[in-house]
């Protein structure tokens, strides 16, 4: 009998029957955690709740110690070629759910039941928690300009008319540095009208890209 014929026989219908629930109803919570006040697709939900299940599969079937380090390198691999640029939650919930996949594939039910309940009650609680959350009135402005521009002082007549705050936060070339993208946290004044703010740095960059945002959601897709 062979190493694999041998590895295969030795998971049991009940082993792999268990397992395989315990992964299903683990992915189930971790996406439903993942999901608590957020706006996340069906596509990555159904990815939570299933990759336990996969993860775990691949595990029971490379039993040996070779043969799951070999899996564990290539389960966690698979993140890099994830096609669609996610936030740092995202990857932490894809972690999440291969670390449970990898406890249940190696028979360790309870390790993955304490590692998914307490890290979904965690993501939860953070979520309801005002961690890393702006200031209300607290905006990104993201400005592309020629090169020919001086940023270092072009717009301050503009932000000292509508914002009581201005930081400038990065400077990035592009458009093989013909271009630069400034990005800036701003507040507005009370009275300060946003789309007279736009109108005007319009005319100042030369109508390139201007993007006004609310959130951190720039920086998360970074990741």
């Amino acid at each position: 009998m062979t190493t694999t014929e041998t590895t295969v026989a030795a998971i049991t219908t009940n082993e792999f029957v268990f397992c395989t629930a315990a992964s299903l109803v683990l992915g189930l919570i971790i996406a439903f955690a993942f999901n608590f006040r957020q706006k996340k697709t069906k596509s990555f939900m159904m990815t939570l709740a299933l990759l336990p299940v996969i993860v775990q599969v691949v595990i029971m079937l490379v039993n040996g110690n070779i043969g799951t380090g070999v899996a564990v390198m290539g389960a966690f691999s698979l993140v890099r070629f994830r096609s669609v640029p996610g936030s740092a939650m995202d990857i932490c919930a894809i972690f999440l759910s291969m670390a449970v996949g990898l406890a249940t594939g190696t028979n360790h039910l309870a390790l993955a039941l304490m590692l998914a309940v307490c890290v979904s009650l965690l993501n939860i609680i953070y979520t309801l928690l005002p961690i890393g959350k702006k200031k209300s009135g607290h905006k990104d402005l993201s400005i592309t300009i020629p090169e020919s521009l001086d940023y270092t002082e072009v717009f301050d007549d503009i932000f000292e008319k509508y914002l009581s705050e201005c930081e400038l936060v990065s400077v990035k070339t592009t458009n093989m540095g013909s271009l630069f993208k400034l990005r800036y946290r701003i507040e507005l004044k009370g009275d300060a009208n946003e789309k007279k703010l736009i109108d005007e740095l319009r005319c100042r960059n030369g109508n390139l890209e201007i993007m006004c945002a609310t959130s951190a959601d720039i920086e998360e897709q970074s990741f």
